[in-house]
């Protein structure tokens, strides 16, 4: 959290300027595409190659294969900058490797901002290339910000699926808990995603429910996150609990404990401390350190 109380969280901050009104104009993105000057975002396996400097590398648009689909990420230094979507591109898998943290930890704010609304695009694009509508093949337009069928001329856009993410709290304590996948001692705050009628304060309550037994009031909104695994928006929120006894879904987690704001303290230090605190770019590192700080 800045001194203005504005909390930054990891994937914001980019500085690319989107361009949304080149992407309905075919002439100047075919300009664009034509210019030595344009750039392409570099990949290694859809993961980013990342300079000593921290920042993401670029190439020239003839370093992508034939038949490589172009994503106009935005504007910068008077440059377009692309992202490539692959001839036969798979769709992504959602698991981060060890490889990729590391990477992520290099970043520059900015940066990983730019990174994750390229993969996000290229994982949708790699999920889209049949119209959900009639099941005719699709081909990208408005700079690859869309799909459009070419039997029933069905536009299809870039979705993002939103997930609330929380913590109860209860005599200063806050609420954390583990997936049996997480790295060994790590908890985090609990997340769920938000259902079709369905508010973000009714889907905190529910999810603390369903996973902890707990009933929350007071649902209070913090920040937010896009999380490009896929493609999610994060919602972090913090909630006022009745009562402190956990009745655990098992099939949810594994464990869920209260903690204190000493505690929540050691584990964003690095200290050893009862529990291992989520990565610095996930929101819930930013989340468990908003309520560490309301307490100071």
């Amino acid at each position: 959290m800045t001194r203005t109380g504005v909390i930054r969280t990891g994937f914001t901050g980019g500085t690319l300027d989107r361009a949304d009104a080149l992407r309905s104009d075919p002439d100047a993105l075919a300009a664009l595409l034509r210019d030595p000057a344009s750039r392409l975002l570099l990949l290694d396996d859809v993961q980013p190659v990342v300079g000593d400097d921290g920042l993401l590398t670029w190439g020239a648009l003839g370093d992508a294969p034939d038949g490589a689909e172009f994503v106009l990420l935005g504007l910068a230094d008077d440059r377009a900058h692309f992202a490539a979507v692959l001839p036969g591109q798979p769709p992504l898998a959602p698991y981060r490797s060890p490889t990729l943290f590391a990477l992520l930890d290099r970043l520059r704010a900015g940066e990983a901002a730019t990174f994750a609304a390229a993969r996000a695009l290229i994982d949708w694009h790699a999920r889209h290339p049949f119209c959900a509508r009639c099941g005719h093949a699709t081909a990208p337009f408005r700079a690859g910000w869309g799909r459009r069928c070419s039997a029933c001329a069905t536009e299809h856009f870039p979705r993002v699926d939103p997930v609330v993410i929380m913590i109860a709290e209860h005599d200063g304590r806050a609420l954390v808990g583990r997936q049996a996948a997480f790295p060994p001692g790590r908890y985090s705050a609990l997340a769920g995603f938000l259902e079709p009628g369905e508010s973000i304060e009714e889907a905190v309550a529910r999810e603390i429910a369903e996973e902890a037994g707990i009933r929350v009031t007071d649902v209070r909104y913090v920040a937010s996150q896009p999380w490009p695994f896929p493609s999610q928006l994060m919602i972090a929120c913090i909630a006022r609990a009745e009562h402190d006894r956990i009745t655990l879904d098992g099939n949810e987690l594994e464990d869920a404990m209260w903690v204190t704001r000493d505690q929540v303290r050691a584990a964003l230090s690095g200290e050893p401390a009862a529990f291992g605190a989520p990565p610095p770019y996930a929101i819930a590192h930013s989340l468990l350190r908003a309520w560490m700080d309301e307490g100071a």
